[in-house]
């Protein structure tokens, strides 16, 4: 590579496609956009391509794993990722493979705090209505074209501001806010944030399942894969880390750790915005200021499930989510779920805390023994009662520190316009980028993947066979995408022809629930 790194991009890209395996279109990421990218590119009968994937197996961040043991001795499934399915192109393919799933119901919660159960579940409906009046706020800086703000200015001016004391006002803004964002109100848009809310959960239905399926939540991936490759297909590659990606305006050269390397008329990056962030894959030329600022600009967020197996269920076996106030630290343990519940996996005896953001960060520096032991802390002052037993099994990812991953998903942070997230979309010559975070509606689910690699799939396709290609928002893209050299402000929607209507649509779908809880609101 030092040979290559000293020639003109040009001459090297020239000079060494003569060794590489040639394909006309390469796809970097086996994941959810990979996969979907390359059955696009199937069904418009571009059958030559490569997919390139780190992991010795096709899923991305829909990663699971085995855990603990059953009665029979064999381990149960558990997803350190993607977890939940909405009522989208992912729940369609959740049908189409028997994907087993059930139901998340948000009103099966009990909370407590450091004394053990206390009752602040109040305050839940007090959030819920102030979350309407920030919605009804973010829906009026958009058609107004006005200035973003962050979530925690909304909530404040809806009436909702917990002091830092009222650590249950804490707990039930992070069981509201942060455990789906996975940062705080304070890093997170206003209006981006709610109207990809909306898109999500109130454009079709909300319904919002777990998924609990042995084979793993990938096996809608692996399934849809199945329709367009071969058992031991040549086209794809795995165990196969990308280490530098040349690109010009006539073509991509991806080289890999390997020592080999693959020539394509077009490539589809569809690594993580981590990944992305952390240089870790080199680009040649560098990408553009406006490609990297956009990168830069947007956030990845960090969201970890710690899981515990005891020989017992100890806690209310009728109720799925326990919400914890720690008495000192915001987002401390703050959510535990449980598995033996009815439905789920009743009788593994397996319960889960979810922590995201910060304590993410500090927890992946710490060692399991260490982690468990706190953990185990928060679950005897939530159950004084209980004789807490060390657990028969324990483990959490450290998503921060995969190097196929570096986070979990994306998050819009405040004062990023749809000009700025345009530009992360953009592609740059002929390599083109799809992931959850290029999203605009779906960013940081696991269906905004599906739609951004089904979409750039088709766009690369249009372009091989010179003709335009029909995005998912209806409307024919010819071409490349735009990008914005000079930013603005603000991003009026008329201005950003792409997805023009789409957030006002989002405010839209929620009329409903806003009308509904309004005279909570206001009496």
């Amino acid at each position: 590579m030092a040979a290559v790194a000293a020639l003109g991009v040009e001459t090297s890209v020239a000079s060494v496609a003569q060794s590489c395996r040639k394909t006309t279109v390469a796809i970097l990421g086996g994941g959810m956009a990979g996969i979907t990218a390359a059955q696009a590119l199937s069904n418009a009968s571009v059958s030559d391509f490569v997919i390139i994937e780190y992991q010795e197996a096709i899923g991305g961040r829909a990663h699971h794993t085995r855990f603990g043991a059953q009665k029979d001795g064999s381990p149960y499934t558990i997803e350190l990722g993607a977890n939940w399915i909405q009522e989208n192109p992912v729940w369609t393919l959740s049908k189409k493979y028997s994907l087993k799933n059930t139901n998340s119901n948000y009103s099966s919660i009990l909370t407590y705090n450091e004394t053990g159960y206390a009752d602040y579940s109040s305050l839940l409906d007090v959030y819920e209505a102030a979350s309407v009046s920030m919605s009804v706020e973010a829906g009026r800086l958009l058609a107004e074209n006005l200035q973003d703000q962050s979530a925690r200015s909304g909530l404040a001016l809806a009436g909702w501001n917990p002091k830092h004391g009222n650590m249950a006002a804490q707990a039930v803004e992070y069981w509201n806010w942060d455990w789906e964002a996975a940062f705080p109100p304070e890093e997170s848009s206003l209006i981006f944030g709610v109207a990809g809310n909306n898109l999500t959960f109130n454009q079709f239905s909300n319904e919002n399942n777990f998924v609990i399926d042995p084979r793993g939540f990938s096996a809608i991936i692996a399934g849809e894969a199945a329709t367009f490759l071969k058992p031991n297909d040549h086209r794809l590659l795995l165990n196969t880390k990308v280490t530098n990606v040349s690109y010009t305006d006539d073509g991509v050269i991806v080289y890999n750790e390997d020592g080999g390397c693959v020539s394509a008329a077009y490539a589809i990056c569809t690594f993580s915005l981590g990944v992305l962030q952390n240089d870790v894959v080199k680009f040649s030329p560098e990408l553009p200021k406006w490609k990297e600022t956009a990168i830069r600009k947007f956030s990845m967020g960090t969201y970890t499930k710690i899981f515990f197996q005891f020989n017992e269920t100890f806690w209310p076996e009728d109720t799925q989510y326990f919400l914890y106030a720690s008495p000192t630290t915001r987002g401390y343990y703050p959510l535990w779920q449980s598995l033996s519940t009815e439905g789920f996996m009743p009788g593994s005896n397996i319960i889960f805390a979810t922590v995201t953001n910060d304590e993410s960060f500090r927890l992946e520096q710490q060692s399991d023994d260490e982690t468990r032991a706190e953990a185990l802390e928060v679950l005897r002052e939530m159950f004084p009662d209980k004789n807490v037993p060390e657990p028969t099994a324990f483990t959490y990812p450290r998503w921060t520190k995969t190097p196929w991953a570096y986070g979990s998903y994306s998050n819009w942070p405040i004062g990023t316009t749809l000009e700025m997230h345009q530009n992360l979309r953009a592609n740059v010559g002929r390599l083109w980028f799809a992931g959850e975070a290029l999203s605009a509606e779906y960013f940081g689910f696991l269906h905004g993947a599906w739609f951004e690699g089904r979409e750039a799939g088709e766009q690369v396709a249009g372009l091989l066979q010179d003709r335009c290609a029909k995005v998912y928002s209806g409307k024919e893209q010819c071409g490349p995408r735009p990008h914005y050299e000079t930013l603005h402000g603000t991003s009026p929607l008329e201005h950003y022809n792409l997805l023009n209507g789409w957030a006002a649509s989002s405010f839209n779908a929620s009329k409903a629930k806003r009308d509904n809880l309004a005279a909570l609101y206001n009496r």
